[in-house]
């Protein structure tokens, strides 16, 4: 999974499956986080509830996650402020995504 720092965090790519039955990380699909979201994919509903989803899953602020690229689209790329590439390989380990 490829994580590249930025001025003021990381970013990553994640690829959203909405209207699942609950809100889940998969897994690593072709170097993204593939996320299942229960929320559908109208107005933008998607887009505030896979914030809200990683905020809570990484342990940070809500205001700390964004959505840089890929508003419209299924494969995004998600930019998490304050959080170093080491500790978000830490988080994938404890969570058993990445050896």
């Amino acid at each position: 999974m490829r994580i590249k720092p930025c001025e003021n965090g990381i970013r990553f790519s994640a690829i959203i499956q909405p209207r699942s039955s609950k809100n889940e990380v998969t897994g690593v699909y072709n170097d993204a986080l593939k996320i299942r979201l229960t929320s559908p994919p109208v107005d933008g509903e998607a887009n505030k509830a896979c914030m809200r989803f990683f905020a809570k899953w990484l342990g940070v602020s809500p205001s700390k996650v964004n959505i840089v690229q890929g508003l419209s689209s299924k494969n995004k790329t998600i930019e998490v402020a304050d959080l170093t590439e080491k500790q978000f390989h830490e988080i994938l380990k404890i969570k058993n995504l990445i050896q």
